[in-house]
């Protein structure tokens, strides 16, 4: 016993959630890297003003060392936060800022060798308050007029770059969730208009059953994806319509047509039980096989409009000829093979001679003195060669206007009504459909007589 499918753990969202949380999403990464990004290039432009602005001093300061002039106590412009220290290797303080009175060296770090500068951001205590400051710092190595090697302290205060940054991330911190609902509501609303004639769609599909395939699916004026897919939807329906309709004529003729084998089945029955001396055998025997024979066709004709595929092998039409008549022996009226071939076809080998058997019961209830068979290659060596298959009779030949009814189920001309000549009606219709599932063609051709011609593909291996 089959255990019916689990539904999901998680129910799927709709589109229009979908496209909304996506729209949101993508909308947010952009913002957040776009403030990242601006963030970061105004940081660096003040960072880089402060570092050259600190280098500017500190070289200004060596040079004064490399002269001999310089003073304990080293000036700053008023009203900026700047510091400046002079440090020995030893790590003595020759001069210093007002800032850094009394103060030991406020770093460490050096040029690396081969290069005049180095600069490193840090956060230091400067008088008077007690918290600590952001500085960009400048270092520079220079000799002094006694020989002795200095290192030059110059720093300029981020203050400004950290306040900026504090300042537009509270601009814009407010306005992403905003512009994210924004986002949201338009999107929300855009889906759902966008998505209103599919949903027209899906209900009038929806209340489209079986008994009323006549009604179809509103198509917008746009010509946009949903007005293609309302086209395809009504011409789906459309083919579905036509399926319908041709299983019910289908089922009614197949109906029709058992109805008079089984009545007669019955009728034989009961003589048979009433009066068994009356009974005659052959007539229920023939009553027999002809309701055997019809379920035959039927059940041929479901298995062809499933499309099943029965094993295919590369054979010969001609030498499928000759043995089908073979088989056959003697009919109404003699048959003879004109042309035999060779003619090699992919196909399925019962289905092929059914096809034969088909046509040549058909000329049989036709034919006034003889039945030919041809098989021949068409376009033999060239792309598109064909095998044909000819079956041709004496007699009356398929009206022009009736050459493609006859391949309609359960159409018998009304030359061929009675029960004796006319068959179950579906011999041509089971060839044509073998026919088409091969690949090939079976038409109703003009002459004199009857004639009907199958063509298949040419093996492409051959």
């Amino acid at each position: 016993m089959t255990r019916p499918p689990r539904p999901p753990r998680f129910p799927r969202a709709s589109v229009r959630v979908t496209t909304t949380l996506g729209a949101v999403a993508v909308v947010a990464v952009a913002l957040l890297a776009g403030c990242a990004g601006l963030l970061g290039v105004i940081r660096h432009g003040l960072v880089g003003s402060a570092e050259r602005t600190a280098l500017a001093r500190a070289e200004a300061v060596a040079a004064v060392t490399r002269e001999g002039a310089l003073v304990e106590r080293l000036a700053i412009p008023d009203g900026e936060d700047s510091l400046l220290q002079v440090v020995t290797e030893e790590g003595r303080i020759l001069a210093a800022s007002e800032n850094l009175a009394g103060r030991g060296p406020v770093a460490s770090f050096e040029p690396a060798a081969g290069h005049a500068s180095a600069a490193r951001s840090l956060r230091l205590v400067l008088r008077p308050g007690p918290d600590e400051q952001p500085f960009r710092l400048a270092s520079v190595r220079a000799t002094g007029a006694d020989g002795r090697e200095v290192t030059v302290y110059a720093g300029t205060s981020l203050a400004t770059a950290e306040y900026t940054q504090r300042l537009i991330l509270t601009a814009m911190a407010p306005g992403i969730p905003l512009l994210l609902l924004l986002v949201a509501a338009v999107t929300w609303r855009s889906t759902g208009r966008a998505l209103r004639p599919v949903e027209a769609i899906r209900a009038e599909v929806a209340e489209i059953t079986a008994r009323d395939l006549g009604r179809r699916v509103p198509v917008p004026a746009s010509r946009d994806e949903v007005a293609r897919l309302s086209l395809t939807m009504n011409d789906t329906l459309d083919r579905l319509e036509e399926s319908m309709d041709r299983q019910r004529r289908f089922v009614a003729d197949a109906s029709h047509e058992l109805r008079n084998p089984i009545a007669a089945l019955r009728a034989h029955v009961e003589v048979a039980i009433a009066h068994p001396r009356l009974l005659h055998g052959q007539e229920l025997l023939d009553d027999v096989v002809r309701v055997q024979q019809l379920a035959d066709d039927l059940l041929l004709l479901a298995r062809l409009d499933a499309g099943q595929q029965p094993e295919r092998v590369v054979l010969d039409l001609g030498a499928l000829a000759r043995r089908t008549l073979d088989r056959r022996g003697e009919g109404r009226v003699p048959v003879r093979l004109e042309r035999g071939g060779p003619a090699l076809v992919l196909g399925n080998r019962g289905q092929l001679t059914r096809v034969l058997d088909n046509l040549l019961d058909n000329a049989q209830r036709h034919a006034r003195r003889g039945i030919s068979v041809a098989v021949t290659v068409s376009g033999e060596g060239r792309p598109g060669a064909a095998a044909v298959l000819e079956v041709c009779d004496d007699g009356s030949g398929v009206p022009e206007a009736e050459r493609e009814r006859v391949f309609t189920r359960f159409t018998r001309l009304d030359a061929s009504r009675s029960r004796d000549a006319g068959g179950t009606g579906l011999g041509l219709a089971i060839a044509r459909d073998i026919a088409v599932a091969h690949g090939g063609t079976l038409d109703a051709g003009a002459g004199p007589g009857g004639r009907f011609t199958l063509r298949l593909p040419v093996d492409s291996a051959v």
